[in-house]
């Protein structure tokens, strides 16, 4: 086995703010926080290194000179602590009125894991996706109008659709109330059905010139938030397949998106 030396691709300010709330939590929590096996530095990067490029677990705890069990008991705790900072829906709504957004667009990504094996009592998997033939979780993802991610719900198992889990994490209530401060969603023919607020194409093969109109502006609009997903995953190469429990994968998003935010806040 060889060591040579690597550069992480994540600002310092990352870093730092990492470090920040990782110690806030020691501090928190730890009745001997001195007696940790490694500092509140070496688990940042270890968690951003996991999320930044996807590294195998087994090489974090090497790096870190740390066991297999605390490696895996760090991620998870640095996962938790940073998307305890994800952004509210509801205030992410109240900001865009504020702000003058057009609109906010909604959509579903998948979020590949390895780890499912949950049947349903009809002996289903609850965690493959026919849509996408894959298993892994579902996950709602709002943007504002230039295509940037602004929040992101908890995970739902991939068999679920966009419409019947965005009705589990109260997302359509609060996109009601938001039309109704003059700001509507666009959203895909998943929401069909979706409500007052909520715009989506009209669905059928021989529809009039109007209405096939209505659907390429709606398309138009919508264009900008297809690239939400690709740049939450490129950039964090962890959410391109998951291989933690797949439960966890809501949290996993949210810290993905309060660490996109640092780099680049919405606006």
């Amino acid at each position: 086995m060889i060591s040579y030396r690597a550069t992480l691709d994540v600002p310092e300010h990352t870093l730092a703010f990492v470090c920040r709330v990782l110690a806030a939590h020691r501090t928190r929590v730890d009745r001997r926080p001195w007696q940790r096996a490694a500092t509140v530095y070496v688990q940042a990067v270890m968690v951003l290194r996991w999320f930044r490029n996807g590294t195998d677990v087994a090489a974090l705890a090497r790096d870190a000179r740390v066991s297999m069990a605390t490696a895996y008991r760090y991620l998870h705790e640095g996962i938790d602590v940073i998307a305890a900072r994800a952004p509210d829906l509801h205030d992410v709504l109240a900001h865009g009125i504020e702000s003058g957004w057009e609109h906010v667009s909604l959509d579903g990504t998948l979020i590949a894991s390895s780890r499912c094996r949950e049947r349903s009592d009809t002996g289903h998997d609850v965690w493959y996706s026919g849509k996408h033939r894959r298993h892994g979780g579902n996950v709602q993802v709002l943007t504002d109008p230039t295509g940037y991610p602004v929040w992101v719900s908890d995970v739902e198992p991939g068999s679920v659709h966009d419409i019947t889990a965005a009705h589990r994490h109260g997302v359509l209530g609060a996109l009601y109330a938001a039309a109704a401060g003059g700001m509507p969603t666009l959203a895909d023919k998943g929401y069909t059905g979706a409500g007052i607020g909520v715009h989506t194409p009209v669905k059928g093969h021989h529809l009039d010139a109007d209405t096939r109109c209505r659907n390429t502006i709606l398309s138009a609009l919508r264009a900008p938030a297809e690239r939400a997903n690709a740049l939450l995953k490129t950039r964090w190469k962890a959410l391109q397949r998951i291989n933690l429990c797949p439960w966890k994968i809501g949290a996993i998003i949210a810290a993905a998106l309060v660490l996109l935010h640092l780099q680049a806040p919405a606006r």
